[in-house]
C-alpha cells in the first residue's frame, strides 16, 4: 500500500455528553492534522459514550446522536479541518430519517427479527427504533460513508442484542491512495466475520473501533488476535480503544497497529489518553511499549475506574471508613491516587474491640497520604443500642458494622 499516516485517538468519552464528546473529537483531530495525519480514528460510540444501554432505545437520543454527527461534520469545516478523514463512532439507526417505532414485546427466540425491518417497522424482539452502533467517515463537511456493527455481543458484561440491530454490509472508503475497511469491536473477535471479507475487497488497511473493557492480561490476547486478523485480511490493522471508567466498567486503551504479517508497529499505553501516530505502509521495526506488571495493571484499573465514577457522576469528594487494617488502607490509597487527598475524607470509628495498634495505623496512613481525617468513637452508640434492645447472637455481631455505616452516611451528608 501507499504510505498513509494515521492517528488513533485513545480518548475518554462520557455517556450522554454529546457536546463534550464532539469537542474531544475536534481537539484530537486538530492535533492529528498538525502531526501530518491523513486519517484519525476514534473509538466505538465516541459521540455518545459507551455503553449507552437503554439510552439507545430513546427516540430523542437517537435523533440527538444523528444531529450531533451532522454538526460535527460542519464543525470540522469551520475549524479548518475539512482536509482530514475522521472516523468516529456514534448511535445510528437502520433508517436515519425515520422516527423510532413504539416498543414491541420482547421475544427471546426472535434474535434476528430487527435485522429485516426499517426503523418505522416493529417486530418481536426488535429494539425500539432499530438503533445501531455505527461508524461514520467524515470528510469535507460531509458524512461520506457509514458502517454498522455486524456482531452484537451478548455475554459477560454485554447485552447488545437487546439494544441494537446488526449491520450486514461492509464499508471501504478511499483515503489518499489507500482503501480503508472498517469494523467495530466484536466484528474482530468473530471467526468468519467482516474481517474475512477485507481480503476479498482488496482493502489496504483495516481500522477497528473498540469499546473493549479491561480484563487482566487481555492486552496479550488483543495483540495475538489483531496479528491473526491482519494476516487473514492481508493488510495492516489499526485497533483503537477508548480508555476510562463507566459505572462498573473500565476501558484500558491499549490501542495498537500491526502490519500485514502481524508484526507490531506501534502501541499506546494503558489507562491514559494517547494520540498514536503511525506511518502505515512504510518499513518499521517492531515497537513495544513498556508493559505494566500484573499488580500495576490491576491497581491502575481501580484508580481509573474510581476516578471516572466519581467525576462523571458529579461528586466532589468521597467518605470512607479507615480501620487501620490492610483492606481499608488500600481503599484509601486508591482513593487518594484517583481523586487527590484533599477530596478524600476518612473516618476512624473505633469500638471496644479496636486495638491501639489499629488506631495508630489509621492515623499514620492519614498523615502519610494527607487525606482529611477524623475520629468518631462508636462505643457509646453501640452500648446504647445493646442496652435498649438487648441484642444477642448474630444481631449483636452485626450491630457494630451497622453503626459504622450509619455514621459514615451521616458524615457524608454534613
Amino acid at each position: 500500500m501507499a504510505p498513509l499516516r494515521i492517528a488513533l485517538a485513545q480518548v475518554n468519552p462520557t455517556v450522554g455528553d454529546l457536546i463534550g464528546n464532539a469537542a474531544i473529537v475536534l481537539r484530537e483531530t486538530k492535533l492529528a492534522r498538525d502531526a501530518g495525519a491523513e486519517l484519525v480514528v476514534f473509538p466505538e460510540m465516541m459521540l455518545t459514550g459507551y455503553p449507552v444501554e437503554d439510552l439507545a432505545l430513546r427516540e430523542s437520543f437517537q435523533t440527538a446522536s444523528l444531529g450531533a454527527l451532522d454538526e460535527l461534520a460542519t464543525a470540522l469545516v469551520t475549524s479548518l479541518l475539512a482536509d482530514i478523514h475522521v472516523i468516529v463512532g456514534y448511535l445510528g439507526r437502520v433508517d436515519p430519517a425515520a422516527p423510532a417505532a413504539p416498543a414491541a414485546p420482547a421475544a427471546p427466540t426472535a434474535r434476528a427479527a430487527g435485522a429485516a425491518g426499517a426503523a418505522g417497522d416493529h417486530a418481536l424482539g426488535a429494539p425500539r427504533g432499530a438503533p445501531q452502533t455505527c461508524a461514520a467517515v467524515l470528510f469535507g463537511g460531509e458524512v461520506v460513508a457509514t458502517y454498522a456493527k455486524h456482531h452484537l455481543p451478548n455475554y459477560g458484561v454485554f447485552d447488545e442484542f437487546r439494544y441494537f440491530v446488526p449491520g450486514e454490509s461492509p464499508t471501504v472508503v478511499r483515503v489518499g491512495q489507500s482503501d480503508v475497511a472498517i469494523s467495530i469491536c466484536e466484528d474482530l473477535w468473530q471467526d468468519g466475520g467482516p474481517v474475512a471479507q477485507v481480503s476479498e475487497l482488496g482493502a489496504d488497511l483495516l481500522v477497528v473501533l473498540n469499546g473493549s473493557p479491561y480484563e487482566r492480561n487481555k492486552d496479550d490476547v488483543r495483540l495475538e488476535l489483531c496479528a491473526r486478523r491482519a494476516r487473514e485480511a492481508g493488510c495492516p490493522l489499526a485497533y483503537v480503544n477508548m480508555f476510562g471508567g463507566q459505572d462498573e466498567l473500565v476501558f484500558d486503551g491499549d490501542s495498537l497497529v500491526v502490519d500485514a504479517n502481524g508484526t507490531l508497529l506501534a502501541r499506546a499505553p494503558q489507562f491514559t489518553a494517547d494520540l498514536l501516530i503511525v506511518d502505515v505502509g512504510e518499513s518499521h521495526s517492531s515497537a513495544n511499549r513498556e508493559a505494566l506488571s500484573d499488580e500495576a495493571e490491576v491497581y491502575s484499573a481501580l484508580v481509573l475506574g474510581l476516578h471516572d465514577y466519581v467525576t462523571k457522576n458529579g461528586f466532589s469528594s468521597i467518605v470512607l471508613g479507615l480501620s487501620g487494617g490492610i483492606d481499608s488502607a488500600l481503599v484509601a490509597a486508591i482513593a487518594c491516587d484517583a481523586l487527590g487527598a484533599d477530596n478524600v475524607y476518612a473516618v476512624s470509628m473505633p469500638s471496644v474491640y479496636s486495638s491501639q495498634h489499629s488506631r495508630d495505623d489509621a492515623a499514620d496512613l492519614a498523615t502519610r497520604t494527607g487525606l482529611n481525617y477524623r475520629v468518631v468513637e462508636i462505643a457509646p452508640m453501640v452500648s446504647a443500642y445493646l442496652g435498649a434492645l438487648n441484642l444477642t447472637g448474630l444481631a449483636e455481631e452485626n450491630l457494630q458494622a451497622r453503626v459504622r455505616g450509619t455514621t459514615l452516611m451521616a458524615i457524608s451528608n454534613q
